[in-house]
């Protein structure tokens, strides 16, 4: 199959167009402060599901990001090359297998790469790829010739540990991950702040995980910083990211229709725990692609912003229209979804109003959809809301449902699940006892079952895949909660021997306070590379 030498990529905001994959990769963000999106969906090709139906992870991802990285930015040997050193790291085989939980529920573990969550799968492959950039633009080059990336990177627990084990020690590369304070577990603070390589750098941020977003935003539109700094993202606004997550789609489907448990020519939904919208956006490219999911259900916690916007007529606002004025993000079981604003959203709401725009040249679509994008999240910065047109929610009712599911049912589930479920042919590495009890799951899976459940009785026969985002082990305290009183419970058996000591380690992090703000952040940033810089010459 040939690639698509021709795709190229723009913003959401319209300022930047016609830029290539090394492009957007390098840049990650905007300068209008847009997200990077491909010009064109590719289709796949004809035979796509008798030729791919057997390949491995490795040969399936290849496959899919030839449509999307031309041959002559990426030559085919060395993708291939780039995408087998990001998946080697994996504790499993299929690297992401998916086991049968259910009746018509198959959970798709996603947390065997080297920090036990679905984000390594996107952010081994960034690292790999921003080296290899790199490492080409910089041949032959010594001292301050050599072009030097700063990525910058918020995290509300995973983000921050999976971008560090992609990036640690490599060449030219320094990473600063602002995580909140006291809102992410501590195997996950242990796991970013015990990694002593010069090139890390980790800021505990006084505020909420969007506080941190918001800084990284703002980081990325300081123009002079940019410049000096070569700013680079690391978050689901990279488009590398959302290109490596398709494939656990397509391996997911080929893993379901192949399974006895599956009854042919059932529909095929897949259920997400959604925080900010990333993780289900690549599965939305995928069904664009063709891949013949019926549905996917966005499943949202107490922190309910996408499970709103379908259930108010298309409303999207950082807070409940009926909620007090001071409502801010809900602490919650499943803190990596707690999110107020989507960020991955504004990419999904420009494809809905170029679809919207029925005339027209097709340049003139993208200029609505570019204006309209930029009038909405104006009127969410200003205002903290805005109201989509009729057409651009039925346009995403299509492809979406949405499913809002609290603390007590998180709770709930794992404990049900644990008490209910003995799947087969589990392998090394899953989330299971070896006692008498069941399967158990983290409390942002939790959700995405619960969320599953709910979609299985409206859809009998329907079959199921529900994305398992992390290892139990990495949420303790809430796994503890629910199972505590169980039967057979022993969290110790579960235990990844990698987590072992691990908030006893040496660590290394900078704390930042609520006045500093970004400009702060900004300082710190410059002060810790330049020290690094320093260390090297």
């Amino acid at each position: 199959m040939s690639p698509t030498l021709s795709q190229k990529y723009l913003s959401t905001r319209g300022a930047e167009y016609g830029l290539s994959f090394e492009d957007v990769v390098l840049k990650g963000l905007s300068s209008d402060g847009g997200l990077f999106i491909p010009e064109e969906i590719p289709a796949l090709p004809a035979s796509w599901e008798t030729e791919w139906r057997d390949l491995t992870f490795e040969e399936l991802a290849f496959e899919i990001m030839s449509l999307y990285v031309s041959r002559d930015e990426i030559p085919a040997d060395d993708l291939k090359d780039i995408i087998q050193r990001s998946y080697s790291t994996f504790r499993h085989a299929e690297r992401t297998p998916l086991v049968d939980l259910e009746k018509d529920l198959h959970l798709l573990e996603l947390f065997h790469g080297p920090t036990f969550a679905f984000k390594d799968v996107a952010l081994q492959l960034l690292g790999n790829t921003f080296e290899y950039f790199l490492t080409r633009m910089n041949a032959g080059k010594t001292g301050k010739d050599r072009h030097h990336l700063t990525v910058v990177g918020a995290t509300s627990g995973d983000t921050g540990s999976a971008a560090i084990y992609g990036l640690r020690g490599k060449k030219d590369i320094s990473v600063s991950i602002l995580y909140p304070n006291g809102k992410v577990s501590k195997i996950q603070e242990a796991q970013m702040t015990s990694v002593l390589d010069p090139n890390v750098h980790n800021l505990r941020v006084e505020g909420s995980f969007d506080d941190c977003q918001d800084i990284v935003k703002a980081l990325f539109a300081d123009k002079d910083f940019n410049t000096t700094h070569n700013i680079a993202a690391v978050n689901s606004i990279n488009w590398c990211r959302i290109l490596a997550q398709m494939t656990y789609y397509f391996h997911s489907y080929f893993s379901l229709i192949k399974s006895p448990a599956y009854n042919k020519g059932s529909k095929v939904r897949v259920v997400v725990p959604s925080g900010n919208f990333g993780d289900i956006l690549a599965g939305w490219f995928a069904k664009k692609m063709g891949l013949p999911a019926d549905k996917l259900v966005i499943a949202t916690n107490e922190n309910d912003i996408l499970d709103r916007f379908f259930r108010s007529g298309g409303h999207y606002t950082k807070k409940a229209l009926d909620a007090p004025a001071d409502h801010g993000v809900k602490e919650t079981h499943s803190p990596a979804m707690d999110i107020l604003v989507s960020s991955n959203f504004e990419r999904l709401l420009w494809f809905l109003s170029y679809q919207s725009a029925t005339t027209g040249s097709a340049e003139e679509r993208r200029q609505h959809a570019c204006d309209s994008v930029s009038g909405w999240l104006n009127d969410l910065k200003t205002n903290g809301g805005f109201q989509v047109p009729s057409a651009v929610l039925e346009g995403a009712k299509v492809d979406f449902e949405s499913e809002r599911v609290s603390n007590d049912e998180t709770i709930a589930t794992i404990r049900d699940i644990y008490s209910t479920s003995f799947p087969k042919g589990l392998t090394a590495g899953s989330a299971k006892s070896s006692k008498t009890g069941g399967y158990i799951l983290d409390p942002h899976s939790a959700v995405g079952v619960a969320a599953s459940r709910r979609s299985i009785a409206r859809n009998p026969g329907a079959a199921h895949i529900s994305l398992s985002t992390a290892h139990p082990a990495k949420f303790a305290s809430a796994v503890d909660l629910a199972l505590r009183s169980e039967n057979g419970y022993d969290f110790t058996e579960i235990l990844p021997q990698e987590f072992i000591g691990i908030e006893q380690r040496e660590s290394r992090v900078t704390d930042v306070g609520r006045e500093a703000g970004w400009q702060g952040v900004k300082e710190i940033v410059k002060a810790e590379v330049e020290q690094e810089l320093q260390g090297l010459r």
